[in-house]
């Protein structure tokens, strides 16, 4: 690995290769991997991103510091010689989800976007979902509607982007007059690429306006736009999963150092990008990612939803194909929070690049379960298996015996026990017992994490190889099927696996306790998590 003054490069060889531009848009960075039509990752490059957060529970990031860190990253990854320009027939992205970006009819963002952590449209979503008799806060008609037609139901947390739209109704008038359209991070991305202003089926979801319920013929709901209130001519024009858009710009070849002749796929949203980069891609064969956020996901043969714990079956970034999602807020932030914010400050002469290891060894030295310290991961209110904005994170039971890597060795439980409670109703909602995870995202880099995960899930637990590039392995297996390069079945053989971690049963009892402990201090906590964040309630 090679370090710049800016990002980094990751040099994995230098053979000359056709291959796919894989843009990976998360929210703490964008990652760049150029990838072999069969998945061999030639090269990549990661650049950090700004996140603002604001009062009242907003999340903005600029959109064209977005595509500035592309530019960046795309000219690195060509002048290390990883690849060549001339080797890459298309480009494709794996971007973060539920989000959203106003843009003119040029396709100028007239704002900063609002990302999935971004919850100020909350009261306008509750208002639009109320009616009577009332089911978990949705109205009984509402509520029906969603799932018949979509396969679930907007998130009263406000954070998808009906909730953001409303908000911009409301609250930003004029931006919301002048808007041409509303695009997600990806469909804006792609727009720059290519000039196009379309959204794909499976991005599109999380609008809760879209009939899903055949595959084959994906359209916006004219009854859903009235209930919601949004506006059709301010929505993209929808293709199916996987679709070939057409050439770059010159305007975006230019700026990429690219030919104009690079395909443009459509992309897809990360969770299901991952799924594809997991090379679980076979009904019922789940996935963990550790990134960011989490969530626990799996291609499935129907429909369905499970509305009490938000998660449901989506259109997949495969055509034609349903993918069981959901998402926890607070997974891999946790950790870095706790670095960065109270173990490690400015005046700290540690490099940046030691600290995780050093925390990971000095937690590796803690008894499994912290000596009893829990950890609460829920530091951005939760999605699934609860839609709790107000809930928060916290530390219980620290003692004078507490050290930094007890702190440490928590939060990694302490995401591993949410994991668990997640994870009980994804089996429940499969039907099945799920022997075998995949795991991939940043926190798959860590074998202490993976073997905890392990043993509190009681579950195989199988580390993808390059666990961070998933996404971008995944966006370039999409491509590639697009392209007609490659097939779906094609795909598990491709993904290798760097280790297994197979669970401890000297820790199983342990863990069941403190899973419980885990379940008891949410259930005794949640009135007055609600009581102290009332003010960021609608």
């Amino acid at each position: 690995m090679v370090r710049s003054p800016v990002g980094y490069i990751i040099r994995v060889t230098t053979s000359s290769n056709a291959s796919i531009l894989a843009i990976d848009l998360g929210t703490s960075a964008v990652k760049l991997a150029a990838v072999t039509l069969r998945g061999k990752i030639l090269g990549g490059t990661v650049e950090p991103l700004n996140l603002q957060l604001l009062p009242e529970g907003g999340a903005e990031q600029d959109p064209e510091s977005w595509w500035a860190a592309i530019v960046r990253g795309t000219r690195r990854l060509l002048d290390s010689g990883a690849v060549s320009a001339s080797d890459i027939l298309g480009i494709n992205a794996s971007v973060q989800w539920s989000g959203t970006v106003a843009v003119d009819a040029h396709g100028k963002p007239l704002r900063p976007a609002l990302i999935w952590m971004d919850s100020r449209g909350r009261g306008h979503v509750r208002r639009v979902a109320h009616g009577f008799p009332a089911i978990e806060g949705y109205g009984l008609r509402q509520l029906f509607s969603w799932v018949r037609i979509t396969g679930g139901a907007p998130t009263l947390s406000g954070k998808d982007p009906l909730g953001h739209i409303l908000y911009l109704q409301s609250e930003h008038p004029d931006v919301y007059r002048d808007t041409y359209k509303f695009l997600e991070p990806k469909d804006w991305l792609n727009q720059r690429l290519c000039g196009r202003f379309v959204s794909s089926h499976d991005t599109i979801t999380l609008h809760w306006v879209t009939d899903n319920r055949d595959l084959s013929r994906v359209a916006y709901d004219e009854g859903l736009l009235r209930m919601t209130g949004l506006p059709r001519d301010k929505l993209p024009d929808l293709v199916p999963a996987a679709t070939v858009l057409g050439p770059l710009v010159p305007e975006a070849a230019r700026a990429l150092g690219l030919s104009d002749t690079v395909q443009v796929i459509s992309g897809a949203p990360d969770i299901l990008a991952a799924a594809v980069g997991s090379g679980a891609v076979r009904d019922h064969e789940a996935h963990l990612c550790m990134g960011t956020s989490a969530w626990i996901s799996c291609h499935v043969p129907y429909k369905k939803t499970d509305l009490l714990h938000q998660m449901g079956s989506l259109p997949s970034a495969l055509p034609g194909r349903y993918l069981l999602t959901n998402e926890q807020d607070a997974a891999g932030i946790c950790l870095t929070t706790l670095k960065d914010r109270l173990l490690f400050g400015p005046e700290s002469t540690l490099p940046e690049a030691e600290r995780f290891p050093l925390l990971e060894r000095e937690a590796g030295q803690v008894a499994a379960g912290s000596d009893q310290l829990l950890f609460l991961p829920w530091l951005n209110g939760e999605r699934s298996p609860v839609d709790d904005a107000t809930l928060r994170g916290a530390f219980f039971n620290q003692s004078l015996q507490t050290t930094r890597g007890h702190l440490v060795r928590a939060v990694m439980e302490g995401v591993a026990y949410n994991t668990r409670w997640l994870f009980s109703y994804v089996e429940k909602f499969v039907g099945r017992r799920l022997d075998s995870v995949r795991i991939i995202g940043g926190g798959a880099r860590s074998r202490l994490w993976c073997q905890i995960q392990a043993d509190v899930l009681d579950r195989r637990i199988q580390q993808v190889d390059e666990p961070v590039l998933a996404n971008a392995r995944g966006a370039a297996f999409q491509a590639a099927v697009a392209l007609g390069r490659l097939t779906v079945e094609d795909i598990p053989a491709l993904v290798p696996i760097a280790e297994t971690f197979e669970p401890n049963p000297r820790n199983r009892a342990l863990y069941d306790e403190l899973f419980g402990e885990f379940l008891h201090l949410y259930k005794s906590n949640k009135a007055i998590f609600a009581r102290l964040n009332r003010e960021r309630r609608a």
